[in-house]
């Protein structure tokens, strides 16, 4: 996302609404997460971060794999830090509340940052990783699960049989996040995954989205209520997408990325 498309408070705000009901729908989000822990250097890092740390699941994971780290879990979010340092007692460590794209970090203090889902919600991709650079000792990696453009495609497509506004959110491609990469940082794996999950009923997945705090946080978006007609050609469409199993897809196109410090 970029900053023309992008309400940084509204996200921080609707992540907080959501932290008591985050773990309970977060299906896709600790799957990734596993899938991106998994990647994980087998090496103790003296001081490691968990970048968008969101409700504190993988805090005490990365505790756990790391025995002898400094753990920093960062997040934008007050409601989840808040719920974090009341539901993860055992995740030792700093909670704080900071911007992805303004390290409240000193320069070279991290060996090793984790970030599962969270990076999609950046302004500025290249502030970023220009914090990331900053951050990172030399010979420090940055490894992040972050989403592509084709993701929610089913539930865009059917909004876009509608009207023109913009429903669901619109996450950056592969080449406008290498871009974004400054030298002094290296990609070392560029990965991209399309995880399908399934639903009898839309409202199971419209639930999901709102459970998780995810739903559209774009500029461009509709104001006032959608009228009924609009809502029924939508449910229209989008039931028109049902496989051969009587279900409906929705899909998440994951991007893998593995970085390192020059």
């Amino acid at each position: 996302m970029n900053a023309a498309l992008l309400d940084k408070h509204r996200i921080a705000d609707s992540f907080s609404r959501a932290a008591l009901s985050y773990d309970d729908a977060a299906e896709l989000q600790r799957e990734v997460g596993h899938r991106l822990l998994a990647r994980m250097p087998g090496s103790e890092p003296r001081r490691l971060l968990d970048l968008g740390s969101g409700t504190g699941y993988f805090t005490p994971l990365l505790r756990s794999r790391y025995r002898d780290s400094t753990l920093v879990s960062l997040d934008l979010a007050h409601g989840m830090l808040d719920y974090a340092r009341r539901n993860r007692p055992d995740a030792r460590g700093a909670w704080v509340c900071g911007d992805a794209e303004q390290l409240p970090l000193a320069d070279g203090s991290l060996d090793l940052v984790f970030s599962s889902l969270a990076i999609q919600w950046c302004e500025q991709p290249h502030r970023l990783f220009d914090e990331i650079a900053r951050v990172l000792k030399p010979g420090g990696r940055f490894l992040a699960a972050t989403l592509g453009p084709d993701t929610l495609h089913e539930l865009r497509d059917a909004w876009a049989q509608v009207d023109g506004h913009t429903h669901v959110n619109r996450f950056l491609p592969r080449t406008a996040l290498e871009r974004a990469i400054p030298r002094a940082l290296g990609v070392r794996a560029f990965d991209i995954e399309r995880q399908v999950l399934l639903y009898p009923e839309l409202r199971q997945l419209t639930q999901s989205l709102k459970g998780i705090g995810a739903h559209n946080m774009n500029q461009g978006q509709p104001t006032g209520l959608t009228g009924r007609a609009r809502i029924q050609a939508f449910r229209e469409a989008y039931e028109a997408q049902r496989t051969a199993d009587g279900l409906l897809p929705a899909t998440y196109e994951v991007y893998y990325l593995d970085i390192e410090k020059t």
